[in-house]
């Protein structure tokens, strides 16, 4: 399973500006770490209100990841 497709997927599916898209990945053992880079105008449709959409999406990716054995950690910028 590919993680750093799915969150690709997730975040190009909430932003207006889909190409601006960015997932750099580091893996440390079962530890995964994401950094999520959108256009500087899509970050809050990312965090969303609360942070709620960035709660979700989190969640989310640990569900994919517990599929695999990993451990998923996302830094959204």
């Amino acid at each position: 399973m590919d993680l750093k497709q799915i969150l690709t997927d997730i975040a190009r599916a909430i932003v207006d500006t889909p190409d601006a898209v960015m997932v750099t990945e580091t893996v440390d053992g079962d530890n995964i770490e994401f950094v999520l880079t959108v256009a500087e105008d899509d970050t809050g449709m990312v965090i969303g209100r609360h942070g709620r959409i960035a709660k979700a999406i989190r969640q989310v990716m640990k569900a994919a990841a517990n599929t695999c054995g990993k451990h998923v950690t996302i830094e959204i910028q």
